[in-house]
């Protein structure tokens, strides 16, 4: 059975990081989640990084501003890392973005969105996938699923038009 190990430099993150916890459970996929700051606590870090890759298939890290957290995990582990930057008051996670997508050759990492946790858990799971069919069938279920609501909404806004259709979503 795959495990993901997530990862995030503050508790703070935590309230992001929560959606890919939820994607995994509904996966189905086993994780384990902490907090460890890549700045305050390196040799800490540094030794759940190397660690990673005898208890888990893909790490998650999640990190804001100086996000250096993902592309360090990468830069120990052999494993996939995908970086979540959060959302940053100062500059709005662009600062974040920057620090997880902006890798040197050789050490990459898979970035999302800002606060983009639960498509981290998607595009896990599609890692994971690769050797477990079961994992592929629920990510295949839920894309069907997510298609399913949009047509549900497409039929209803023809069939009420789009002021009703506003007045019963707000």
């Amino acid at each position: 059975m795959s495990k993901v190990g997530i990862v995030m430099g503050s508790d703070s993150d935590l309230s992001v990081m929560k959606a890919a916890m939820e994607m995994l459970e509904k996966f189905g996929i086993e994780y384990d989640v902490t907090v460890i700051s890549a700045h305050r606590m390196p040799d800490i870090f540094f030794e759940y990084a190397k660690a990673a890759e005898s208890k888990y298939d893909v790490l998650i890290a999640g990190a804001g501003g100086a996000a250096h957290l993902p592309g360090m995990a990468a830069a120990v582990t052999p494993i996939p890392v995908i970086g979540v930057p959060i959302h940053t008051k100062s500059l709005g996670g662009v600062d974040s973005l920057y620090s997880i997508v902006q890798m040197p050759a050789g050490i990459p990492v898979a970035t999302v969105a800002i606060n983009g946790a639960k498509n981290a858990a998607i595009l896990a799971a599609k890692i994971i996938s690769v050797r477990e069919p079961e994992i592929r069938q629920k990510i295949k279920d839920f894309a069907e699923g997510l298609k399913d609501e949009v047509l549900a909404k497409k039929t209803k806004i023809e069939n009420v038009g789009y002021k009703t259709y506003l007045e019963e979503i707000n």
